[in-house]
């Protein structure tokens, strides 16, 4: 009897019971998770939309800064109306983010053992922290050089005139890539949870992402050095920390494991 109880008190967590449901039930999920986000973004976009002008004139006021007359222009006849509206949408989308990501987690869940789930809150709430640290670092580093770089560089007689809309369209792309781009220690982390990699072969492959991070950074940036320097090196240098953070998180996970396997 005794002997029953010992072992279900050292029963791994692999053998641990998960959450089993059919298909239709995780569809149910699903659906009542996106329902979840598009609520919380609507309900964010409805509170910000009496100040979409506002917002427009604070997200575009790098750009201003340095255009002459601190004017923009509007080349279509609806761009005046609709492009605030989109700016605003896509400001609720950021503030949104943490609920996004917080019900994705909750879909993803149930599927996880328990010590699993321990060792991804932590992630989430860094992928949350680290998406707005990309934003921040766009907003108030990346923008006011760039711009600041490109109005300067106009051949003599072109004066600049940035239409609205195609500045929207370049600045969501930008803060997508680098909010994204600060997320690489989270996937550093979990290519080494899942086992495809270590550490010391993550740190071996050091000059080949340091390659890669300009390579990214000449794609998802305009081509020039500034922009694409700016988006490379930090996505090195976090690269680095996804090293230390997989160090640190896997290798305290690996070891009560050890420890048990010792016991046993």
């Amino acid at each position: 009897m005794s002997s029953d109880s010992s072992n279900d008190t050292a029963e791994p967590d692999g053998d641990e019971p998960l959450e089993e449901g059919t298909l239709l039930s995780h569809l149910v999920e699903l659906r009542s998770r996106l329902l979840k986000i598009a609520g919380a973004v609507v309900i964010v976009f409805i509170g910000l939309l009496p100040f979409s002008r506002q917002i427009f004139s604070m997200v575009s006021e790098p750009l201003r800064e340095v255009l002459p007359g601190q004017a923009m222009i509007a080349t279509q006849v609806a761009s005046p109306l609709l492009t605030p509206f989109k700016m605003t949408f896509f400001v609720a989308l950021f503030i949104a983010m943490p609920v996004v990501l917080y019900q994705i987690w909750a879909f993803v869940a149930p599927g996880l053992y328990r010590k699993e789930k321990r060792f991804a809150i932590p992630l989430l709430a860094s992928s949350i922290l680290l998406f707005y640290l990309g934003i921040a670092f766009a907003f108030f580093v990346v923008f006011p050089l760039m711009f600041n770089f490109f109005t300067k560089v106009a051949p003599e007689g072109v004066e600049v005139m940035t239409d609205i809309s195609q500045f929207l369209d370049f600045i969501t792309t930008i803060v997508f890539a680098f909010g994204l781009a600060f997320e690489v220690p989270i996937a550093t982390v979990l290519v080494v949870w899942t086992g495809l990699t270590t550490p010391q072969k993550l740190g071996k492959a050091r000059p080949y992402v340091f390659l890669m991070a300009f390579v990214v950074g000449m794609f998802l940036t305009p081509p020039d050095v500034i922009s694409q320097t700016l988006l490379a090196v930090p996505v090195y240098l976090l690269y680095e920390l996804g090293i230390f953070m997989s160090r640190v998180f896997v290798v305290k996970r690996e070891e009560p494991e050890q420890d048990a396997q010792t016991v046993e």
